[in-house]
Parts: structure tokens; sequence; C-alpha cells
């Protein structure tokens, strides 16, 4: 059997959303191919082996149960692929990090792991690194073709320092509404429409408290479309999915909070934008060096195709896009996780 070794949490904003995920794919797992091991990592960073009800997982309660909480920590070596408690060894053939978000979803994680040897899902280090980074993202993608919004981006300090050039560039470059985004986050956490110039400095102190890096893009008008993208060398593309927020736009209350979003798997557009559409997710899955999994998500307006960003750990939630379009193509949720472990067990 296969020794899986699934973590959840982390020191990030989008802890919440990695316990509910992390519930989902513990669910789902073919208890005939693996023996599991459980590591929740606290929202401040801490290991711990979890042996409790995964329940506790779902609501976010398991670091409560101190009886079912063991540090745990990586291995010192390359090639001990384990991880360790004060008592003991516990081997592990295959990482499956169900984490989102900073130092989880943004190479930090992923760094470590290589420098262990561990096979793990999903992308490496550099193309976790950069496809976490909206504005790098934009620079690679942009050198690719591929049609986008245009952006503006500040670091915090320069917001700090001299917030009137920030908010005079913005007047000048776009007419609102725009939108504001921490460039490092993810599930919409710290992204702000904003319809005039007098809530675009709250906006960007918003974002600034999530990043140290804000970016302004563009409004685009039209549908918002994901793609799921499998595969290592030779990825493949899900069909399009379409999402109608139901709210001013898809932000994290309406992802994972509210029940507003109406989803269409296949989406409502034609034969034709559809290719284009997933011709492009899996040109940027390319370009940006990514492996195993990644959801690519565009704006279109049933002629035009805008990318919008790719998330390199997508939600596993039981209303994420990720898993509904590839069980939409035909795998089952057990499936699905076994075709990921193949892929993070493959050579690069």
């Amino acid at each position: 059997m296969i020794k899986l070794c699934v973590a959840f949490g982390g020191r990030s904003s989008e802890y919440e959303v990695s316990c509910n995920s992390a519930y989902s794919v513990i669910k789902n797992i073919d208890k005939t191919k693996y023996l599991t091991l459980l590591v929740g990592i606290t929202k401040e960073g801490v290991w711990y082996r979890y042996t409790g009800s995964i329940e506790k997982i779902k609501d976010g309660s398991w670091c409560e149960e101190k009886d079912s909480l063991t540090p745990c920590r990586l291995p010192q070596s390359y090639g001990d692929h384990a991880l360790y408690t004060d008592n003991e060894r516990l081997p592990i053939d295959v990482f499956f990090p169900v984490m989102h978000g900073a130092n989880c979803e943004d190479g930090t994680l992923q760094g470590a792991l290589t420098l262990c040897g561990i096979p793990f899902v999903g992308s490496g280090c550099a193309a976790s690194a950069v496809a976490m980074d909206k504005a790098f993202t934009k620079q690679i993608v942009r050198k690719a073709g591929i049609p986008q919004a245009e952006e503006l981006v500040f670091t915090r300090r320069e917001l700090m320092t001299d917030m009137h050039s920030a908010l005079t560039a913005v007047g000048e470059k776009f007419t609102f509404p725009v939108f504001v985004k921490p460039a490092n986050a993810g599930s919409s956490v710290g992204v702000s429409k904003v319809s005039s110039e007098h809530e675009l400095e709250a906006a960007l102190i918003a974002a600034a408290e999530c990043d140290s890096k804000v970016m302004v893009e563009e409004f685009v008008s039209g549908g918002e479309f994901e793609v799921a993208v499998i595969g290592n060398e030779s990825p493949v593309a899900s069909c399009v999915g379409e999402i109608v927020p139901g709210s001013e736009f898809y932000d994290y209350n309406t992802k994972y909070i509210g029940n507003t979003a109406s989803y269409y798997i296949p989406a409502r557009i034609s034969a034709e934008v559809s290719d284009k559409i997933r011709e492009y997710a899996v040109k940027i899955f390319s370009v940006l060096g990514c492996r195993g999994l990644a959801r690519v998500d565009f704006f279109s307006d049933g002629k035009k195709i805008i990318f919008n960003e790719i998330n390199t750990l997508p939600g596993f939630t039981p209303i994420s896009m990720y898993p509904k379009l590839q069980i939409n193509g035909g795998l089952t949720y057990s499936q699905l996780i076994d075709r990921l472990i193949e892929l993070a067990q493959e050579k690069e």
C-alpha cells in the first residue's frame, strides 16, 4: 500500500478553505490503496500528526483535540521519505498538500519537500512561486501572447510612503470600476471591486494588509469561466465550467460562505470559444512549468477571451470547480486522487 501524507491548515489566510478541502479529500481516499497519515499545520505554523476525527478537520477544531496531536517535522536528510515525531519515524511515499495561499501554495512548502526529496502532489517550487504571484504570472502569460487585463502594481512601502502618487497613477490609467488585489493571495481574499476614486485608497490599504505587493487591474466585463488542467509533460484540459456569482463578483463569501453562485458544466458558450479557452489553459500551465494540477480562470463575453489567474493547488471543497470539472469528465473523486498521486510519483 502507498503511504500517503495529507497535510492541511497552514499559516495562510486560506486556512479554513484548506481544512474544508482536506476533509473532502480524506473522505474520498481509497482506503484499500493507501495508508494515510494526517498532518495538520496550525495558523501559527506548528506541525502536528493528527489522529482524531476527520469531522474536526472540516470545522477547523482539530487543533483543540490535544490527545490527538503529536508534534512532527520533516526529515533533515535528502532521500529520507518520512516525517518524524520525537519518538517515531513515519515513512511516507507521497505528500499531498491540500493547502492554499501563502506558505502553502507559493513554493515555500514545495521547496522544503524538494530539499527532502519527498514526492508531492502539484507543481514544483519555481512554478508554484510564480503562479502564486499574479504580477509575475501576468508578465509570463503576456510574453506567451495570451490576452489579459491591464494592470498597475504597487509595493506596500510605495503605498505607505506616497499614496497620492498611486491614486493619481490609477486615475490616469483606468476608468472605474477597477479591481484591487493582493498579488499573492487566493480565494479572493483582500480583493475589492472599486467603483469610484473615493473607494480606492481604502481598497489599496486592505489589499496591502494581505500582501506586500498590490495589483490594480482594469475591469473586464463578461462571464467567469474555469478549466481544470491535469498532467505533467502532456497536460489535459477539462471541459470549461461557468460561474454566475449572484453577487458583485465571485468573492470569498460567494465561494465559501454564501449560497448565491450558480454553476454550469459545461459552460454556456460556443464550441469555438470553449476550445480556445481550453487551449489557452494548457498553454499557460505549460509555460509556467506547472505539474500535476491547476485551475485556470478566464473572463469572456462569448467572443473575446481574457485570462484572469491560475491556481496550482485549487480548492477541493464540495463546491469547488476543480473536482467538479474532473468528475464531469468521467473520473470519480477517488480516481482523481489516484491520478494526482500517480503524477506526483512520475520523475521530471
